[in-house]
């Protein structure tokens, strides 16, 4: 297998053994990722001198036995994880060109000091508002390794494509509605947003959560057991919980029993396509085969609630556009613009009843997973789209249809999850989403590898095998 293609568990028992080094895996991945990205653009920036520094100083813990729990491992940090003077530039262009972070975002701090290396940064639409690529910062926006043309979904846009093009394990994304799932889901891969606070985060917002995007449930696990660390400055962070141990030998859950519920009607949005319906009952199905309890889940989420999130967050972002100097505002991608626009009608009173369908949407979702162990739904109704589309609507009066799965879990707080669940007749990946209680991350992540060892073998990796 190609170096660029070991897992996290591959690359540090070869480390260990001795028989690579992290100079070797780094130069190798550089290879791949300067062969691939004027046809990927999934990456921001590349710093390839510090990997390289980074990875001598690795290999010298690993000969002195000093090694940490990532030692060596490369890593890719999305562009809005702030990292003491790398640019930026949050997807826009109206960000001016010198714009540094001045603090280390606790996720970057997590990674770095379990020893993984920071190779590149990944790319994003503007502000993180979109489930695509699309940027007015970057030239072209990010691709899917799948088929080209098309998306990777976002706002985790560099991340899922560069996990998904072979660049390396490890992939840090965020999550506000969907922004680590939907992109894993329509790249064939795993991606985990946390039960909010178990990955401390700088700057904090209502359902943002940062949590990794992967090839496999065990390296998902190895990463969330380094960011899991606790971090004073989110004042949300949740009682500190040592995951490595269960990380290190993770286990399947065991499924006789289990109450499972199937989702497949979000009350809300574009409907499900059959081939994505098909795919994850045929998921809760094999489930049930191997003694789980399956029940269907009526929708518990409204376009009430999914109408008032809209106005609040065309509010918040409509009052950063306005403090905007008036040509940096002009920068800024048309959609968002357009998106924004209606937010300057508003009065009070509908900016609040939009902020308050924030807790409605958090209390539906707990009471309507809570007779359920967990909840299995789609990630997204549909595969994924053009690539020059900002959503599969391309409608900034519609922006969100496509969400309806993925939003109410950061709105209860709730862990899920998106790992592959098939492929769709046209050869597009599809994701199943896996939703627990709060708190019970170590759980969803434990289901996902359950699904891993049922599925049918997964397909090699598309730029891989090009």
């Amino acid at each position: 297998m190609s170096l660029n293609l070991l897992s996290v568990v591959e690359l540090l028992a070869a480390y260990r053994s001795g028989e690579l080094s992290p100079v070797e895996v780094v130069g190798a991945l550089l290879a791949h990722a300067q062969r691939w990205e004027p046809r990927l653009h999934a990456l921001c920036a590349l710093q390839a001198d510090a990997a390289l520094a980074a990875a001598r100083d690795s290999e010298a813990r690993w000969r002195a036995g000093t090694a940490r729990p990532l030692e060596g491992v490369p890593v890719t940090l999305k562009e809005n994880i702030a990292v003491p003077g790398a640019a930026m530039r949050l997807g826009t262009a109206a960000t001016p060109p010198d714009a540094v972070a001045d603090f280390e975002a606790p996720p970057a701090a997590r990674l770095r000091e379990a020893g993984a290396i920071a190779w590149a940064r990944t790319t994003m639409p503007d502000y993180g508002m979109l489930s695509s690529g699309l940027s007015s910062l970057y030239p072209e926006p990010a691709r899917n390794p799948w088929q080209l043309d098309l998306t990777p979904g976002g706002s985790s846009a560099g991340a899922a494509a560069a996990a998904a093009g072979g660049y390396g394990p490890l992939h840090l994304g965020t999550d506000i509605g969907g922004s680590i799932r939907l992109p894993a889901g329509w790249c064939g891969l795993v991606g985990l947003k946390p039960s909010h606070g178990r990955v401390p985060i700088k700057p904090g917002y209502a359902g943002r959560a940062a949590g990794p995007i992967t090839r496999s449930v065990a390296d998902a696990a190895l990463m969330l057991a380094a960011l899991a660390r606790p971090d004073a400055r989110d004042p949300t962070q949740l009682p500190p919980q040592d995951l490595a141990l269960e990380a290190q030998s993770l286990q399947a859950l065991p499924l006789r029993g289990l109450r499972l519920g199937l989702l497949l009607d979000a009350g809300w949005g574009e409907p499900v396509q059959p081939a994505v319906a098909a795919l994850v009952t045929a998921a809760a199905r094999a489930f049930e085969a191997q003694g789980a309890h399956v029940e269907p889940l009526a929708p518990f989420c409204t376009r009430e609630m999914a109408d008032g999130l809209d106005r609040f967050w065309r509010m918040r972002s409509g009052l950063d556009l306005a403090a905007l100097p008036a040509q940096a505002r002009e920068r800024v991608l048309p959609y968002i613009r357009d998106w924004v626009a209606p937010a300057a009608a508003y009065d009070g009173a509908t900016v609040f009843r939009g902020y308050s369908q924030m807790q409605a949407l958090r209390e539906a979702s707990n009471a309507a997973c809570e007779p359920f162990d967990f909840v299995l739904s789609p990630v997204a109704p549909m595969p994924a789209f053009a690539a020059h589309r900002a959503s599969p609507l391309h409608d900034p009066a519609r922006p969100f249809e496509h969400i309806a799965f993925t939003l109410p879990f950061n709105m209860g707080e709730q862990p899920a999850l998106s790992v592959n669940a098939g492929w769709t007749p046209e050869g597009l990946p599809v994701g199943l989403q896996i939703s627990g209680r709060r708190f019970d991350d170590l759980g969803v992540l434990r289901l996902a590898a359950a699904w891993e060892q049922l599925r049918a073998a997964p397909r090699p990796w598309p730029l891989d095998a090009a």
